[in-house]
């Protein structure tokens, strides 16, 4: 994705701006490539040459608020495919995580077929997820139920997973 062709807008939301990049797909909707809060790990932050378009957000948008009002448990919307191959198993793990229920590093290993060792590159894989809230990594926990590493910060962490009625 060239700057030319980024597209970005901020959102308000209980944990802070929101900040949505994506560029325009060929079928009208946003294909999404990064949600990011302030002070995240890795986050985005707009470069020169993307451009400020909130229109381009909408469906997302809307989304996310009724996420945030309790009124929707998944996201529907298109991602940009990025990261490498065993990010997207890894990813693709997260978002089949159910709604208010927890799965633990380990247990994304075993599922992407790198347990022992792999759970700490499971780990990484995960802190690098560029979708935030959207993708659910937030209900990834330590083995032993304590909350782990959220590139957000996990006061944001505990504060997603009290919205979903989780274990936190």
């Amino acid at each position: 994705m060239s700057d030319v062709d980024v597209l970005y807008a901020r959102v308000d939301s209980p944990l802070g701006p929101v900040l949505l990049v994506g560029r325009a797909g060929a079928d009208g909707r946003t294909v999404l490539a990064s949600v990011s809060l302030p002070g995240q790990k890795g986050g985005a932050e707009p470069a020169d040459g993307w451009r400020l378009a909130p229109e381009a957000f909408t469906e997302v948008a809307g989304q996310l608020d009724e996420y945030f009002a309790g009124r929707r448990e998944q996201f529907d919307v298109p991602f940009a495919q990025s990261g490498t191959e065993f990010q997207r198993r890894v990813w693709k793990a997260l978002e089949a995580i159910p709604y208010g229920t927890t799965v633990t590093y380990g247990d994304i290993a075993r599922q992407v077929g790198s347990s022992g060792a792999g759970v700490r590159a499971v780990g990484t894989a995960i802190g690098r997820n560029p979708l935030l809230v959207v993708r659910p990594c937030h209900r990834v926990i330590g083995a032993d139920g304590a909350l782990r590493g959220y590139a957000a910060g996990l006061e944001r962490k505990e504060r997603l997973l009290a919205l979903e009625g989780g274990p936190r």
